[in-house]
């Protein structure tokens, strides 16, 4: 075997240790023959054969901690009609060495390839494509509405290719399907033009229908059959070839016939042509449509932007624009940029990114999104994230990615379709042998109509339809109602989870702190107890002394000037407030310094039951109040919780908060299961323990502090923070900032799902009842023969009724709609005082 050669580009080596890690590892690797690691250039020369690969050496360097650095392209592929060709080229750039992975997408008609850098060339990828009969080029940074308008550009073009065909084969149809339908009709053409006349006009009228509208079909379908690769193309060069071919012969050299054979089947191989160039046409039309989502993402998008240069306001595309450069928005306009208000006030509709209808209001320091829309005033800004950094194009490549992935049960169709196009050839040559061997007299005849039909209408498009486009649509539907799924994956293993698990602190509940009630002991004033709490919580930073600052300046709390402030760790704080001692902290601070709080134990105890956290005020020695603080749960997590039980989902909770105070906020929210205590780095094993009985299950976290948690799951679901989307940990991203995504998620998930498995049923369920059908099993019992012009018009239905069904997402509704406003549920009874 030849010794193959790869150039590596590796990351993190700095140092001749390192290049001697790296030199031992891919040593180590079996089949591996010589290498050599250069430090200057962070390169790795590879001698190899098998058993040693690529994708093994890359993996490797990754396990030794020194990867190597890969690069992703977009190519538009062409010539992909069905789940074959689907095949082709994705076995094709997968064979490529250095190629780590290729996904292609029969819908969006692209392909996208993970490469070794280095190892393999872009041109090197389009070869590959290209000798499989699929020319690539490389998609430009506006893919998709470049497709968009090729998509239109194609659809224009068959259509009126179809118009062509279609006005050259209605003569034919009529001539030789009238004679044969119309009483009178076969002795009209014989007393006017003669039987001979009409298949010569036959013949002139068919060449030309093949010869130009059909040429494409051959064009592609021989070359792919010639090279053992054939495609749905090459089903309908033969089947049309076979059927125009025998009526040559029958109309010039009819003595090479079989006695009694004498036919012609030029309206077969026509209207063959034209049905299923107006499935194509019918195809490339609603295809444009799948990528809608992208096209509205890519409208938000301003074009241009006034921006303040050498002391003046120019107008600049916005590719011009850089970090740093201060812009200009004036009353109506759209954000250019990701960028911070350095002056100027307004109001700005978010609703593209958070879904919230209600315009928020900048002033000086507040962070304004790019695509979103301003209001009456006027504010400059300075930009801080620019092209592919800004939320909106993170926005779109995680719908583009989305959009590309392969699901799991995408897998299964592959593995049918690759042999598929082979076996249906060998079918169809059996069916021809059997008419021959055992059919009725002209055999001849029976065979061509049956052998013809079988390939044409075993096409298998519609299979490799079927996926795609469900999973274009109902992401980029997803995406329109602020849920994006950042991994392909992700969006069939949510339609199998049964466990939804829940973090407390931003994602059920607000994640600020509020003074819920302040309880004082008898003699004290709850004016003057405020006033002296938040005089010395004033001096901390910790959430909740923020909620009682809050709250007493909310009620114009009178604040004494503090005079000495310690920090106890562990128990509150202590100081000298107004010439008074004040103690602010848990029970145990209070019996550290003897303090007596019977009179407040009960209270204490109703607050707790309640879910409140409570902490107790001493002054000079004395018990002087009960403060409690909870974390109030937002408003739409009760009726989000709701819905999701009534999809059938188990809702869980996990939180650091004690058992008694979780359970609390389990029964105001209706949560089925609570696990409480979890300090931060324990959520995975908290995990575990809720699928132990091995249900799949979804987290869902803020994103921030939940990362582990996010990944171990078996989905993992950030709620955004509205401009913090790129959350790498998670597998879906919502949007909003609370849960009623989460059911809009599962929502799309699960119809998305249905609508691929009704397409994939529609698809196998087509070939597997018609190829038999079009074989002639129906003949001997029925006399039924399908013709080869029912069996076109079938297939072609069969690909426009997969992606019509799959259009069918675009009118999904959000379980949930986030524009309005969430149901009111009533507070829970506050503790009595007393």
């Amino acid at each position: 075997m030849t010794d193959k050669n790869i150039r590596l580009n590796v990351e993190g080596m700095s140092c001749a240790s390192c290049v001697g890690r790296v030199d031992k590892a891919l040593r180590q690797v079996p089949g591996v023959r010589d290498v050599a690691v250069n430090l200057a250039s962070e390169t790795a020369e590879v001698r190899f054969d098998a058993p040693a690969t690529p994708q093994g050496l890359a993996e490797t360097l990754r396990d030794t901690g020194y990867p190597a650095r890969t690069q992703k392209v977009t190519f538009n592929v062409e010539g992909m009609s069905c789940a074959s060709c689907v095949g082709r080229v994705d076995k094709a750039l997968a064979a490529v060495p250095g190629v780590l992975e290729a996904t292609v997408n029969l819908a969006a008609e692209t392909a996208t390839v993970t490469y070794l850098e280095g190892a393999v060339s872009v041109a090197d990828l389009q070869k590959a494509s290209a000798d499989m009969g699929y020319p690539a080029t490389v998609a430009e940074t506006s893919a998709p509405e470049t497709a968009a308008a090729r998509k239109d550009a194609e659809a224009r073009v068959l259509k009126r290719d179809t118009i062509i065909a279609a006005g050259l084969a209605l003569p034919v149809f009529l001539l030789e399907m009238g004679s044969h339908t119309i009483p009178g009709m076969h002795g009209l053409i014989g007393s006017t033009i003669g039987h001979e006349a009409s298949w010569l006009l036959q013949f002139a009228l068919t060449t030309a229908v093949l010869a130009g509208p059909g040429r494409r079909f051959y064009a592609k379908g021989f070359p792919n059959l010639f090279r053992g690769a054939p495609d749905m193309n090459s089903l309908v060069a033969l089947g049309t070839a076979a059927a125009y071919l025998f009526s040559v012969v029958a109309t010039f050299a009819p003595s090479l016939l079989p006695e009694g054979t004498r036919a012609v089947y030029y309206e077969a191989a026509a209207v063959i042509v034209v049905l299923i160039l107006l499935g194509r046409f019918m195809e490339a039309r609603a295809k444009g449509r799948t990528g809608a989502a992208i096209q509205k993402l890519l409208g938000m998008q301003a074009k241009t932007a006034r921006v303040e240069r050498n002391g003046e306001t120019v107008e600049l595309p916005i590719e011009e624009i850089a970090i740093g450069d201060v812009l200009v928005v004036r009353p109506g306009e759209r954000v250019a940029v990701d960028g911070e208000v350095i002056d100027g006030t307004s109001h700005v509709d978010e609703s593209m990114i958070t879904g919230e209808p209600v315009p928020v209001a900048k002033a000086q320091g507040d962070a304004v999104t790019g695509g979103t829309v301003n209001g009456a005033g006027g504010f400059r800004f300075r930009a801080t994230r620019v092209g592919g950094d800004t939320t909106l194009a993170q926005i779109i490549r995680m719908v583009e990615e989305a959009q590309g992935a392969k699901l799991p049960i995408q897998g299964l169709v592959d593995r049918i379709t690759l042999w598929f196009v082979p076996v249906v050839m060998m079918v169809a040559l059996a069916t021809i042998l059997a008419w021959l061997a055992f059919g009725p007299s002209p055999a001849l005849g029976y065979a061509l109509v049956a052998g013809v039909s079988v390939l044409i209408i075993a096409c298998p498009c519609a299979m490799g339809l079927a996926t795609p486009t469900s999973i274009m649509v109902g992401t980029g539907r997803a995406a329109e109602m602020g849920v994006l799924f950042r991994k392909g994956d992700a969006l069939q293993e949510l339609s199998h989870v049964q466990v939804v698990a829940l973090d407390k602190t931003g994602t059920l509940t607000e994640g600020r702190p509020e003074l819920t009630d302040l309880v004082p002991a008898e003699g004290f004033e709850r004016a003057e107890v405020l006033g002296l709490v938040a005089a010395v919580e004033d001096r901390s930073e910790h959430p909740i002394a923020e909620a009682i600052v809050r709250a007493a300046r909310a009620e114009r709390a009178t604040l004494p000037e503090v005079e000495t402030f310690t920090s106890i760790t562990g128990y509150g704080v202590q100081a000298r407030v107004g010439g008074r001692d004040v103690l602010v902290g848990a029970d145990r601070l209070m019996q550290r310094d003897g303090i007596d709080t019977s009179a407040l134990s009960e209270a204490e105890s109703k607050l707790a039951r309640a879910g409140r956290t409570a902490l107790f005020a001493a002054i000079d020695g004395k018990a002087a109040a009960l403060i409690a603080v909870a974390d109030p749960v937002k408003p739409a997590s009760r009726a989000a919780i709701a819905a999701l039980h009534d999809l059938g989902l188990k809702v869980a909770m996990i939180t650091g908060d004690k058992q008694e105070t979780a359970e609390a906020i389990a029964r105001e929210t209706g949560i089925d299961h609570v696990v409480a205590g979890v300090l931060p780095d324990g959520k995975v094993a908290a995990l575990d323990e809720l699928r132990a009985d091995g249900e799949k299950l979804a987290f869902v976290g803020d994103g921030i502090n939940d990362a582990p948690a996010l990944a171990h799951a078996d989905v993992g679901i950030a709620i955004g923070t509205g401009t913090d989307v790129a959350i790498e940990s998670a597998d879906v991203v919502l949007m909003s900032g609370d849960l009623r995504g989460v059911v809009n998620a599962v929502e799309v998930s699960t119809r998305t799902m249905r609508n691929i498995k009704q397409n994939l049923f529609w698809a196998f369920g087509y070939n597997t009842a018609l190829i038999p059908v079009a074989a002639g099993v129906l003949f001997p019992a029925l006399g039924v023969l399908l013709s080869p012009v029912l069996a076109a018009g079938a297939m072609a239905l069969s690909s426009v009724f997969v992606l019509s069904n799959a259009l069918r997402l675009r009118r999904v509704r959000p379980a949930m709609d986030e524009r309005e406003a969430p149901r009111a549920f009533p507070a829970p009874h506050p503790a009595p005082a007393e």
